[in-house]
């Protein structure tokens, strides 16, 4: 089945909304489609995984990547990062889950995934 990574990296307010809500939108047709959706969170935008702000695109953010996990949808993020900023617990806490980013961008080669980026 042909896969589709949304891949988000910027943490500027459309970045984030943008691609927590394609990948939602591709999550609601990804049966029908017969394609298979992971998001991969990297760079500012996981750090925006754990801002406390209370800045609401934000905080919708947060919300919309916990949506995708709790809806079955593969969400992962840089272990090196995670290790290095102290959200390993947080983050896996949540269902997301960490590899190293290197790892996870071959295999995207390797399966011959579309990844699109915000």
């Amino acid at each position: 089945m042909p896969k589709t990574v949304i891949f988000i990296f910027h943490d500027d307010d459309a970045s984030l909304n943008a691609g927590s809500h394609v990948a939602e939108r591709i999550r609601q047709v990804a049966q029908e489609q017969k394609v298979e959706l992971e998001v991969f969170c990297f760079g500012p935008a996981q750090g925006a995984l754990s801002d406390e702000t209370d800045n609401p695109v934000r905080i919708e953010y947060r919300e919309q990547i916990d949506a995708l996990v709790a809806a079955g949808v593969p969400v992962g993020a840089c272990l090196n990062a995670a290790t290095a900023n102290g959200s390993v617990d947080e983050l896996t806490g949540r269902g997301i889950a960490l590899q190293f980013a290197r790892d996870a961008f071959a295999r995207y080669g390797l399966e011959g995934a579309s990844v699109v980026s915000f």
